[in-house]
């Protein structure tokens, strides 16, 4: 009888723990920076490569903040995931587009940094990737 109660007990705490552990996991929330997503694109191709494609502002340039927010947006794994940073401020794309060039020219001489997640998952992190 008092061995069901403290295999019950166990349970409850185990079970407490993973709930615990899965609602603080991090996020793009505790990240510094006050990133700011102003466009996002996502092509409708479901049984395909997902495209996804943001500009995002940031406060200042943290670059090691910026390649983990990178690192938390969605991917697919034959996708491909771009994300471009601006600084808060200044001129920002409002739309984004899939392709070679993903948004307007005119915004590239204020573009911070490239984050770019390919197929399989591999990530390259350039600053100032279009000047």
């Amino acid at each position: 009888m008092k061995a069901k109660y403290l295999i019950m007990a166990a349970l409850a705490l185990l079970i407490g723990w993973f709930v615990c552990d899965s609602l603080s996991q991090p996020g793009v929330g505790d990240l510094k920076g006050d990133f700011q997503e102003t466009a996002t694109y996502r092509n409708e191709n479901n049984t395909g490569p997902i495209v996804r494609v943001y500009a995002v502002t940031v406060a200042d340039t943290l670059w090691q903040q910026m390649r983990q927010y990178g690192d938390f947006m969605p991917h697919t794994k034959y996708g491909n995931t771009k994300v471009y940073f601006f600084r808060q401020g200044q001129p920002v794309p409002q739309t984004v587009r899939s392709g070679e060039e993903n948004f307007d020219q005119k915004f590239g001489k204020y573009c911070l940094a490239k984050y770019e997640k390919e197929v399989m998952g591999n990530v390259t992190f350039k600053r100032y990737p279009l000047q």
